[in-house]
């Protein structure tokens, strides 16, 4: 049951279904208050509340019905903070230009990273503080601990407030009704979605009882099982969202520009490299992201405490990650972004060779700081110059739906490998995975030694003088 929560924030890695709504539908009387992204942003951050409040004032722990509604509100957490993230990039790399781009994504890094610690350690923190334990479960703890939790989005909706609506090409000209066709096409297509997931439920449990007779692998027939449902219901989405396209309460023409046009203008900038691109996108991370999954179970099985791993991963690696995503802003400017990738994912490779090295050894606080705090640099150093690079490729006309597709595919192949983490270490233990990791690092490394060589992106001026002073030199 605990697990499958985790399925609730896999918005993040499908928002690009939904990000092209958010981009150009108006929202009555505040899109033209406040603007699109601003408008929308106090929607989503008024949606995140909402979800936390439902969740604070649900005890899961009174039933069935009750972890249902935890379920749903979790659900709605997820889409919500997926829908903010669209807009929070479309707002970050309309509002930049390419000198400053590389700074404000490592700020972008670091504010994500504080946001991380206080949802995550902090929630525990005042949970604690309120009086629950592992011993001791208490409702009101939690409750309050959510409440507060809800409370600090008031940052974000101060923010919005302050901020100004950043300047975006706007090209189109459609009436109410044209916007409301579009949104019912993706109603149809999430209605389809999960009816189809919900019909192939029964059919999918006896295929997987089937794929382990075969397999003799429960996790690896689950997971087959679970992607052979998951593909029939989007196969059904997208033909149920195509059949209500092309009914007459659809503009048609305006449906392509929304939903179409941003891949192909993505295709058309980027014909040449597109399958290096891709490549880059969605393996840049996945040395950091399948070893992260058990890194937590591998402190432990070293003998390391709860306490011992919060204070090290929570209090020097969060200082570790924000100097990292400074560095890396820093150093992109004045290098140029594809070389500070390659820094990043070189780094992000080789400290998991380290961990390699610790799993022979015995246990020691200092070298676990050590570690956590060099693997934590590198990952916010590594970080921040990618989503420079993403923000860079990105055309400001499709801001929010070129680069929800960056950051969905960014994530989604690593989350896919993560899930296999487990069932690597059962087979081979702790040392041979984390060299395994380490080679899933060096293809990345490959192919932007290459993307650099053919000039991929274009690099802001500072990073070109500082290049050309450095072959002067």
């Amino acid at each position: 049951a605990i697990t499958l929560f985790s399925w609730a924030f896999l918005g993040y890695s499908f928002k690009f279904l939904w990000s092209p709504l958010v981009d150009r539908l108006p929202l009555p009387w505040l899109s033209q208050k406040f603007g699109q992204r601003r408008s929308w942003l106090f929607v989503a951050q008024g949606m995140v509340i909402t979800a936390l409040l439902l969740m604070a004032f649900t005890d899961p722990a009174q039933g069935e019905n009750a972890l249902t509604r935890m379920a749903l509100a979790a659900v709605l957490l997820g889409f919500s903070a997926a829908t903010q993230d669209i807009l929070i990039d479309a707002w970050r790399i309309e509002a930049a230009n390419e000198k400053d781009i590389a700074m404000l994504s490592s700020l972008y890094i670091v504010g994500y990273r504080i946001g991380m610690i206080t949802s995550g350690a902090g929630a525990l923190y005042l949970a604690d503080y309120f009086g629950t334990s592992a011993e001791q479960y208490i409702y009101e703890a939690w409750r309050n601990s959510y409440l507060i939790m809800a409370m600090t989005m008031l940052v974000g909706i101060v923010t919005t407030w302050v901020i100004k609506e950043p300047r975006h090409r706007k090209d189109w000209d459609y009436q109410v009704k044209d916007y409301l066709g579009v949104l019912l096409v993706f109603v149809f297509a999430i209605v389809a979605f999960v009816m189809t997931y919900l019909a192939f439920a029964e059919y999918m449990a006896e295929f997987k009882t089937l794929l382990l007779s075969w397999f003799q692998n429960k996790a690896l027939a689950s997971v087959v099982a679970t992607f052979l449902q998951l593909g029939m219901a989007f196969l059904i989405a997208y033909l149920a969202g195509g059949f209500v396209a092309r009914t007459p309460w659809v503009n048609r023409e305006m449906a392509r520009f929304v939903y179409v046009a941003p891949v192909v203008d993505l295709f058309k900038q980027h014909r040449k490299n597109m399958w290096l691109l891709a490549g880059i996108i969605a393996t840049y991370r996945i040395s950091d992201l399948v070893m992260g999954v058990t890194s937590n179970l591998f402190y432990q099985g070293l003998g390391y405490d709860l306490s011992e791993i919060a204070t090290a991963s929570k209090n020097i690696g969060l200082i570790a990650t924000l100097l990292g995503g400074v560095l890396g802003g820093y150093l992109a400017m004045k290098w140029g972004v594809i070389r500070v990738m390659i820094l990043g994912a070189s780094l992000s490779a080789l400290t998991n060779l380290l961990y390699v090295m610790m799993a022979g050894m015995e246990k020691d606080f200092e070298l676990l700081i050590y570690m956590i705090a060099t693997d934590n640099l590198s990952a916010g150093l590594a970080m921040a110059a990618f989503v420079a690079f993403l923000s860079l490729l990105v055309n400001k006309q499709f801001t929010a739906v070129q680069y929800a597709m960056f950051s969905s595919v960014m994530t989604l192949f690593p989350k896919i490998l993560g899930g296999y983490s487990g069932a690597m270490v059962d087979a081979v233990g702790f040392a041979q995975f984390f060299f395994m990791t380490f080679l899933m690092g060096l293809p990345v490394v490959v192919m932007l030694l290459y993307a650099e060589k053919i000039n991929l992106i274009k690099q802001p001026k500072e990073a070109i003088d500082s290049k050309e002073k450095s072959e002067q030199s």
